[in-house]
């Protein structure tokens, strides 16, 4: 990827769970538009790990990157190299700016809605809504407000609206899509689970496809060792419990192209030359279909159950 090398100038707990990390360079920094990413390079070890999070500071902001990452116990060791091994004045190499979930300039309203640490591309994008003069509308969703990562680094408007489980006012999805101007979008962010209803929602009030958007903040899931044969030299290759097999291709140098390591961008998806066993796919972009014919994977966040399993690599 082309990496920029920042050093990292503010680590602040949000809650107990999510800390901010701050990283700035000599130099102004790449402007970015709201929604976007950046993946940041972790060695941890013999692993190179690669995570991507949205960035929550200004896009007109030049001076810095910020991010704010949501500790994970159970998960491979990216948020937890963040929270337990990086201090200020480290340096990191983090990717350039990528957008998978900008705003959209056909929307006549932007309706945002969030769910736990979901909430931090619209911390962006609320501020180029802003800047542009576009109408939006926040809706904000947490088990409660000591649990609400975003609460201090939101502004004060009357476009928001904060529901904390824990208070008795959460989200009624159906009030909230049901009567919304002509030509709103709306975006959503946040669990799967969050996802789903606002769809199934969206669907069932009639909303078109065309005006939902969402970005699900998916990470490589762990799971059992699994061996992968690369059809075009006859290598094999094994990943382990903690690592993607798109990590596992890079770690032996075999070029493959990505971006959002989330499953949602389509840029690795591999051609598969043979599958006796069961492809685990965890991403968002193949179809039912496409999944089912197990002739197609994306090595970011998929996993394999099986004899053997064979890409054109």
């Amino acid at each position: 990827m082309t990496a920029l090398s920042l050093t990292v100038t503010r680590v602040q707990a949000l809650t107990p769970q999510v800390k901010l990390f701050r990283f700035e360079a000599a130099t102004p920094l790449p402007l970015f538009s709201g929604g976007a990413h950046i993946v940041v390079e972790m060695p941890d070890g013999d692993v190179l790990r690669r995570n991507s999070y949205s960035l929550i500071s200004d896009p007109h902001d030049p001076s810095g990157y910020e991010i704010a990452v949501r500790l994970d116990p159970q998960g491979r060791g990216g948020s937890r190299f963040l929270h337990e091994k990086v201090r200020e004045g480290d340096r990191l190499r983090v990717s350039m700016p990528a957008n998978l979930f900008a705003i959209d300039p056909r929307a006549k309203r932007h309706l945002l809605i969030a769910g736990g640490i979901g909430i931090t591309p619209f911390l962006a994008q609320i501020r180029q809504l802003d800047r542009l003069n576009l109408d939006w509308a926040l809706h904000y969703a947490a088990p409660s407000r000591k649990e609400a990562a975003a609460l201090g680094l939101l502004p004060r408007s009357s476009r928001i609206s904060l529901h904390f489980s824990d208070e008795g006012n959460r989200m009624d999805l159906a009030t909230l899509l049901d009567g919304q101007p002509a030509g709103t979008h709306v975006f959503c962010c946040g669990p799967e689970g969050l996802i789903t209803a606002v769809e199934a929602t969206a669907a069932r009030l009639g909303w078109p496809q065309s005006h939902l958007h969402s970005e699900a903040f998916a990470a490589p899931p762990p799971g059992a060792a699994f061996s992968v044969t690369l059809g075009r030299s006859g290598r094999t290759l094994t990943v382990g419990p903690h690592q993607s097999l798109l990590e596992a291709i890079e770690a032996a140098d075999v070029p493959i192209d990505w971006s959002c390591r989330g499953g949602a961008c389509g840029r690795c998806e591999t051609a598969v030359r043979a599958c006796h066993g069961r492809i685990l796919h965890h991403d968002h972009w193949l179809s039912e279909d496409e999944r089912a014919a197990q002739t197609k994977i994306m090595p970011c966040m998929s996993r394999f159950l099986g004899e053997d399993l064979t890409l054109d690599l």
